[in-house]
């Protein structure tokens, strides 16, 4: 199977799993009593990480896809998530706990603003190190999110709820944009882990071809 077809497949992936977070947001499946586990938030982000592991530890074809992909694209989409200033702003007017909104806010300003730098600066193997601890500081921003999300109505029920994240628009954050996220920061770490390889390889041809 080509890179085509494997990318046809992921985003149709994508696609039903978008319209999945959609309409389980809008039967509000993904609200939940603040005194209990969000198992269900827990299952959507999951799932889709999961799948994708599977996939591209069983599929060569896919792997190499992935593989293929511009890591400096990838990582520009990450400048997004200066839309998690949002956070911040619902913090301010007591809609959001600061267990979750402050450090999930602050992360996702830094991840953004700084996405574009590093996917023109960093996205190559001089700077190899540098991109891969941006990316896993990406992903520990997305973890530490989704740990003090969670954690926030069982210390204090009475406190302020992280109901909003469950609730359309902010539940698509997620359940759908978060996973995604993460699977891009995979895609790039896991590509720069091969740049060596392939400077090895490019050596390799070069000098073959310089003494043919």
């Amino acid at each position: 199977m080509t890179n085509e077809w494997h990318g046809k497949i992921a985003a149709g992936f994508v696609g039903v799993w978008f319209l999945f977070c959609l309409v389980g947001s809008a039967l509000h499946l993904f609200v939940n009593d603040p005194s209990r586990p969000p198992i269900a938030v827990g299952i959507a982000v999951l799932t889709p990480i999961l799948l994708f592991v599977i996939w591209f530890n069983a599929s060569e074809g896919f792997q190499r896809f992935t593989l293929s992909l511009n890591p400096r694209t990838l990582t520009t989409v990450q400048s997004w998530r200066i839309a998690g200033f949002a956070f911040l702003v619902l913090y301010a007017y007591h809609l959001l706990p600061g267990l979750f909104a402050l450090p999930a806010g602050w992360g996702d300003v830094f991840i953004g603003a700084t996405a574009i730098f590093v996917s023109m600066r960093l996205a190559s193997p001089e700077h190899r190190l540098g991109f891969i601890l941006w990316q896993a500081l990406g992903i520990s921003d997305l973890v530490i999110a989704l740990t003090t999300g969670t954690p926030a109505g069982l210390i204090d029920p009475h406190g302020i709820s992280t109901r909003p994240m469950s609730e359309l628009p902010l539940s698509l954050i997620p359940t759908f944009a978060v996973p995604l996220l993460m699977i891009l920061h995979f895609i790039c770490i896991a590509q720069a882990r091969r740049w060596p390889v392939i400077q090895r390889v490019h050596l390799r041809e070069q000098l073959s071809s310089s003494t043919s």
